[in-house]
């Protein structure tokens, strides 16, 4: 009798030794996770990126682009479509990942029109030209200049801007965030933090969808 008595003292003491250990473990492991949460949303967006939407809206679309990248072409229409499937929800945020040979001068002339307040009017015209300005997979920076009439760009100003270190800067950057985050593809995206793990228009638009309905029950009475 008191030999089982010790058994179950013991095995009881085992037991409530491997809850303790297994609640100090999970409690490390969110802690860790929450650490890392907050490490890659300061590596997902920057104050400088360019955004396209309200500001306050509740659900980000955070995109690694290469202008010379055709299925970011393909896809800048898809996700305006998204925004306008879910007016004043939805904002987009372009981070620059130049992936294609002289594709890095290609986004600081994209960088540098900010400063014109004409971003998206040459990211558009980019997408649009992009089989005047590529050959062979290959950014042609001298071919894209010919492109660019009509904007109502100040080209002598666009010219000294790219070489401008803040532009420089913010293009070096967006590389190393992208690298700290393992993106090495582009279109690379992130929905309020959380990468697309699966690629493809379905994917991303349910994942938008998804964080729109849970933004939309957190204000819900």
């Amino acid at each position: 009798m008191k030999k089982n008595m010790i058994i179950a003292v013991t095995l009881i003491s085992f037991i409530v030794l491997f809850i303790v250990a297994a609640t100090i473990y999970n409690n490390q492991k969110n802690n860790e996770l929450s650490s890392v949460s907050q490490i890659n949303s300061d590596y997902i967006q920057r104050d400088h990126s360019p955004m396209m939407g309200p500001p306050g809206a509740k659900v980000t679309i955070v995109e690694f682009f290469d202008p010379a990248c055709g299925t970011c072409s393909a896809f800048y229409p898809f996700v305006k479509q998204l925004m306008k499937d879910n007016p004043g929800q939805v904002n987009l945020v372009l981070r620059y990942l130049p992936l294609h040979q002289n594709s890095d001068v290609i986004v600081a002339i994209l960088e540098a029109s900010r400063l014109q307040n004409l971003f998206w009017e040459t990211l558009e015209r980019a997408y649009e030209t992009r089989d005047l300005w590529i050959d062979h997979h290959v950014s042609r920076p001298e071919k894209f200049w010919n492109q660019l009439g009509g904007l109502g760009l100040d080209m002598e100003k666009l010219r000294a801007d790219i070489q401008s270190a803040e532009v420089l800067r913010r293009v070096k950057l967006d590389m190393s965030d992208a690298k700290h985050l393992n993106v090495n593809k582009t279109p690379g995206f992130f929905v309020n933090g959380k990468p697309l793990v699966h690629f493809g228009y379905k994917q991303l638009q349910q994942l938008v969808q998804s964080e729109v309905k849970a933004s939309n029950s957190k204000t819900s009475p």
